[in-house]
């Protein structure tokens, strides 16, 4: 699984490829932590309005969150490939591949950010969900964890 030094997908590619964007969301892990399993978002509807239609509003940090996220290289439309191929179904499941994930499975992790990212677009509660359950705490932690670990190994 380990290519040559200079092949695509070995760890110093996976590095260079991942090393900046993780950087640019590492600064939110404190916060990610901070807020697991609690709500970061609120239903807002007008009640004098009987056809008002209830949305989220969001904790400002998790917009910035997700806008830095948006920016990054890591969003793949193609993120369910990712699930159906490691069996992932539910938050639990992302959990347990996050916890066992290793430098190799980088675009797997990313897959499930793009999930979280993508769907949360369009879902109002995904976003808000990736927080409360930790699943976007635990996913940038690794992230930025492997980073560090094998920036600093000598091959």
């Amino acid at each position: 699984m380990f290519e040559g030094k200079d092949g695509e997908n070995s760890v110093e590619d996976i590095i260079s490829r991942y090393k900046d964007d993780v950087a640019t969301l590492a600064p939110y892990i404190s916060w990610l932590k901070e807020h697991t399993k609690q709500q970061v978002a609120e239903t807002y509807s007008n009640n004098e309005l009987a056809k008002s239609i209830p949305f989220p509003v969001y904790d400002s940090e998790l917009l910035s969150f997700v806008k830095q996220a948006q920016q990054t290289n890591m969003i793949d439309r193609n993120y369910s490939y990712v699930y159906s191929r490691n069996h992932i179904a539910t938050y639990k499941d992302e959990l347990i591949f996050i916890k066992d994930a290793e430098i190799m499975d980088m675009d797997d992790l990313a897959g499930i950010l793009s999930r979280y990212i993508l769907e949360g677009q369009t879902k109002g509660t995904v976003w808000a969900e990736g927080v409360y359950t930790g699943v976007l705490y635990e996913l940038i932690f690794k992230m930025d964890d492997l980073i560090h670990f094998w920036g600093t190994m000598s091959y």
